[in-house]
């Protein structure tokens, strides 16, 4: 049986703890904690849900140091700041070139990969004489009415 920390963790470190040990982050419990909720979110979540899930795990995790930990790791590049046009930022780890369609009745974020539109964005690039490098694309529409 692996050996574990108080909050039930793996001794061994994920690849995100790592890449901040890697980066000089000094890895606390808490924000050990905030690491562990944000890698096991299937949504995008703002601050204040990133908080509330954490405190269930450690009810000393502060509003601050959430948005401290989320800072440090946005400049250090682990995790990705999406401003989708509602009231909060929202976060995610960096886990590849993905796409997101916002739902804005619900707000829910839809992921999805298309080689397709990579290859209209080159080409469109390429037609006016530039080689991408980076880009980024979301989309906001609401589910038609069947």
């Amino acid at each position: 049986m692996a050996k574990t920390d108080r909050f039930g963790y793996k001794i061994s470190m994920s690849m995100l703890l790592q890449k901040c040990t890697e980066a000089g982050l000094k890895i606390t419990d808490q924000r050990k904690v905030i690491l562990k909720v944000l890698e096991e979110s299937e949504d995008h979540p703002s601050v204040e849900t990133l908080c509330e899930r954490a405190r269930q795990v450690d009810s000393s995790i502060s509003i601050a140091t959430v948005y401290r930990t989320l800072g440090l790791l946005n400049e250090l590049g682990l995790v990705l700041k999406h401003d989708f046009k509602d009231s909060s930022a929202r976060f995610e780890v960096d886990h590849g070139h993905h796409y997101h369609l916002v739902d804005t009745e619900t707000g829910q974020v839809v992921e999805f990969q298309s080689e397709e539109l990579v290859a209209l964005i080159n080409k469109i690039a390429a037609d006016l004489g530039y080689q991408m490098v980076d880009h980024t694309f979301e989309m906001f529409g609401h589910k038609l009415k069947k």
